[in-house]
């Protein structure tokens, strides 16, 4: 049994010119439709996360409030429910995956909500993380289709030192000796802790472990926190899967496409939705000067910190209550503008 819906893609042609037969996307919805379709908002998830992860913030009264919003949550291609490395059979699994990019993650979200829905335009594209650049994709390539855009600790490009962590953590990976031929011929166990380990590090700020906040919220020690709160986050996926987002998120640039053909500034320049950027103020890979300056050159866009030592669990606060009450009503203030 599942608590989500998969809408069929078919032949999916991808940005990188390959196509894959029999793609499909997963989601789930949350509270009701207007009769004229305009309380749509688009929830695309994060790295690694399915929409069981990032749920949380959904309901009544909540940061997405589904007493006015009706929230669509697409699972990001390659995540394990929607089309993947681990559910695609031959001749795209051991390591074949094509290049996907979030240019094809939201041709497929579009059509998900023209086909299913009949929503031709959304009142909010909300992101965190990866869901972040697919919300602002949303804004440059199809500007007359979004309303709002909330962008919480994310970016239109991932920038060269953000590339730098994504290597890093794709080296750790498969250093695992059970990735062999270009592929995982066994289950990387070492290689999935070793990523837990060196996530753990990038994700939360150095004031939270001089802190000690994980003592705060369940854990017995830094240890206890590395191997339940990071280990085991990683060593429930799959790791072709893992390898297929990271180079996702390493290609992200919504300029990169025959529409802005690498013009960055005049991509950001094309989003006219009503924009609140807001990244973590301790944020080590999606930074705040890196956000500051895309913002800028967004027409109708707030630049709006998170001021939290969490780093880039600021902008998913499911243990921070400071850092929720600082998003609710930031994005409550965004939807009744």
């Amino acid at each position: 049994m599942t608590d989500y819906k998969r809408f069929e893609l078919g032949d999916l042609r991808l940005q990188c010119g390959m196509t894959v037969p029999g793609a499909f996307l997963a989601y789930k919805t949350y509270g009701t439709l207007a009769a004229d379709k305009s309380n749509a908002v688009l929830y695309p998830t994060s790295f690694g996360a399915h929409h069981t992860d990032i749920e949380w913030l959904i309901g009544p009264g909540d940061i997405l409030d589904t007493d006015r919003w009706f929230v669509i949550i697409p699972n990001m291609i390659g995540n394990g429910l929607s089309i993947s490395p681990s559910n695609v059979g031959e001749p795209f699994d051991k390591g074949r995956f094509p290049a996907v990019t979030h240019w094809d993650n939201i041709h497929a979200q579009k059509r998900l909500l023209e086909e299913v829905f009949g929503i031709e335009r959304l009142a909010l594209a909300y992101g965190w993380s990866m869901g972040a650049q697919q919300a602002l994709h949303w804004g440059a390539i199809f500007p007359d289709r979004v309303d709002r855009i909330c962008a919480v600790c994310g970016a239109a490009r991932t920038s060269p030192h953000n590339k730098v962590f994504i290597d890093g953590v794709r080296a750790t990976l498969t250093a695992d000796p059970g990735h062999r031929n270009g592929y995982f011929e066994a289950r990387p166990v070492k290689g999935l802790r070793a990523m837990g380990r060196v996530y753990a590090g990038w994700a939360m700020s150095q004031a939270f472990y001089r802190e000690h906040l994980y003592l705060e919220h369940g854990f017995g020690s830094l240890e206890d926190y590395l191997v339940r709160g990071w280990e085991a986050n990683y060593l429930r996926r799959d790791p072709e899967n893992l390898l297929a987002m990271l180079g996702v998120w390493e290609r992200c640039d919504i300029s990169d496409n025959e529409i802005f053909e690498g013009d960055l500034d005049r991509a950001l320049g094309a989003i006219t939705a009503k924009t609140l950027v807001m990244p973590g103020r301790t944020d080590l890979y999606f930074t705040p000067e890196d956000s500051e300056a895309e913002t800028a050159k967004i027409p109708n866009a707030t630049y709006r910190p998170i001021e939290s030592i969490w780093g880039h669990r600021a902008g998913n606060p499911i243990e921070s209550v400071e850092d929720q009450t600082f998003l609710r009503e930031a994005v409550h203030g965004l939807m009744a503008g």
